[in-house]
């Protein structure tokens, strides 16, 4: 599949778009009281990113993604989350090997801030999970102490998915390139992408693929890092499910509480 330039997002969600495009309006405000440069200074001036690849490495035990997520527009309000600090603390001292935050503010509820507080907390990666769509965001990512941070393929012309993942690169952190199809999957292949993301949720209908990483897995070749989001029918957080050569992880989310995951899984 050639990666050219003409390569647009199908059947891109009517909530994708307006979830972007509102992510992108709230950036815009923020830059206007933050200035690129100031914000690009502070970027810069932060320790080196964290390994990520290595923190999501295979290991004997399963990896965990726990997640910092107070609200969705599927399901309304999930946690108060008054601490976020305190909650990636216990997830952190419960096994974790990275802390997702969400940062959208208008219907996941969550700031900037969260991600500041998160980094303050733990010595772990951190993951800025938003809906990322120009470079302003990925500073800001970097200058809050993100390690790594989110592109969503479906919500991206190949070419500025290009360009934001030669950024975050250049930045020092770690790009997580989600996909939700086939097609998607070709995409993040061809971008190069080290750590790619199986969303099993069909955003436009909020239901979930349960057999979409068997079909895609075999696109995917075996030395990259691979996630999926799939929700679990017991309990309430997604799993991450990975070939066995690479890496199985668990999201973790609307819970303060870590479970060990070889107790508790059935897909």
């Amino acid at each position: 599949m050639s990666t050219g330039q003409s390569i647009r997002p199908r059947h891109t969600s009517k909530l994708l778009q307006q979830l972007l495009a509102g992510s992108l309006e709230d950036a815009a405000t923020r830059r206007q009281q933050r200035p690129f440069s100031e914000v690009e200074a502070e970027a810069l001036a932060r320790p080196v990113a964290l390994d990520v690849l290595e923190a999501l490495s295979p290991a004997e035990h399963i990896k965990v993604i726990a997640e910092v997520k107070r609200a969705s527009p599927s399901r309304g309000d999930l946690a108060e989350i008054a601490e976020p600090r305190a909650l990636a603390a216990q997830y952190e001292a419960g096994g974790a090997s990275v802390v997702s935050v969400l940062t959208e503010e208008r219907k996941f509820k969550g700031s900037l801030a969260d991600l500041e507080d998160v980094r303050k907390a733990v010595s772990i990666p951190v993951l800025r999970k938003d809906f990322i769509g120009d470079e302003y965001q990925l500073l800001e990512a970097r200058a809050a102490g993100a390690d790594l941070a989110l592109l969503i393929v479906a919500a991206l012309p190949q070419a500025t998915l290009e360009r934001l993942y030669a950024f975050t690169r250049e930045l020092g952190m770690t790009p997580l390139v989600e996909t939700h199809s086939a097609d998607e999957v070709a995409r993040a292949v061809d971008l190069g992408a080290q750590l790619i993301g199986v969303n099993a949720r069909d955003l436009s209908t909020f239901e979930l693929d349960r057999d979409l990483f068997g079909r895609v897995a075999d696109q995917i070749p075996r030395a990259l890092f691979v996630w999926q989001s799939l929700r679990c029918s017991m309990l309430p957080m997604w799993c991450t499910i990975a070939r066995p050569a690479l890496t199985l992880c668990w999201l973790a989310k609307r819970s303060s509480r870590m479970i060990p995951l070889q107790h508790s899984l059935h897909i």
